[in-house]
């Protein structure tokens, strides 16, 4: 049998998994639950496993064939050197793996394992450039510090401005007053709902906003406003780190790019393929 590779793509809400043969016969796949490494490795590595043997099943092979597969695993969490290190020595059913975040396989699917450079536009948001085969990142480090231009981060400045609009500090919009219809527009509704809210339940609320900035909502339009700014930045950044295509990837990616400056919109490029691609090619490395 020829060499088989495995690709994992495991980010905050699932695990994906794609078996190939070394010439890139895709043979099967699966999926399975969250795979960031902060969840725990224990945990991760389950997830994986389970994904795997999805994908053993619908590629037809035995369970035990798992032994036998060179892994790439991109994994959110790995841009950490600490992550790295730990998952790297803990044990494993493969037979050799390689390890990434999963900005960068998603960069090396885009781009087919060329020099360029995404930015992801998700829950949270992550730049990621290889550039001379070297991967270089551009934020990625949370909420609470980082991931600008994000559903998680737009959804949070909705919501905050929106109980400035209930307290009347700023104009009320129907934007603002259907997301504090939400908490009963009771600010206390409110904190009492972000004491426990995490990114996924703040990028719950973005796609309000564009609702509403189709209908001229001029708190809306502002907030996006915003975001295409800050998305801005960071494909300025991956252009000067010397990044000669950019893709933009990840939920917020399409609903974005009308509001992004036209000359951006001018250097952005097509994905060639998936972070699942990219993870094969990191497997070639096992």
């Amino acid at each position: 049998m020829s060499t088989l590779l495995l690709g994992i793509d495991g980010g905050g809400t699932h695990c994906r998994a794609r078996i190939s043969t070394s010439d890139g016969t895709i043979l099967g796949e699966g999926e399975a639950g969250p795979a960031n490494t902060r969840l725990g490795l224990a945990l991760v590595f389950d997830e994986i496993e389970q994904a795997t043997q999805q994908a053993l099943h619908a590629a037809g092979l035995p369970p035990d064939t798992i032994h036998q597969l060179r892994a790439g695993l991109g994994l959110a969490g790995l841009n950490l050197y600490s992550e790295r290190e730990k998952t790297r020595a803990y044990p494993h059913p493969f037979a050799s793996i390689a390890l990434a975040s999963d900005a960068v396989i998603a960069c090396l699917g885009a781009h087919k394992g060329q020099d360029g450079a995404v930015l992801i536009l998700g829950t949270g948001s992550c730049g990621c450039a290889i550039v001379g085969g070297k991967p270089i990142m551009v934020g990625g480090w949370g909420l609470q510090l980082s991931d600008h231009a994000s559903g998680a981060a737009l959804g949070q400045a909705a919501l905050r401005r929106s109980l400035l609009a209930l307290e009347r500090v700023i104009p009320a919009t129907p934007l603002s007053r259907a997301l504090m219809a939400r908490f009963l527009d009771s600010p206390e509704q409110a904190v009492l709902w972000s004491n426990t809210a995490g990114p996924r339940d703040y990028a719950a609320l973005a796609p309000l906003v564009f609702e509403y900035a189709a209908q001229d909502d001029p708190l809306a339009l502002a907030l996006l406003q915003k975001t295409a700014s800050d998305a801005t930045l960071l494909i300025e950044a991956l252009r000067q780190r010397g990044a000669p295509n950019i893709a933009l990837l990840g939920g917020l990616a399409e609903p974005l790019r009308p509001y992004l400056p036209k000359e951006i919109q001018a250097v952005l490029n097509t994905p060639q393929g998936d972070a699942l691609d990219g993870a094969l090619l990191l497997a070639q490395q096992a």
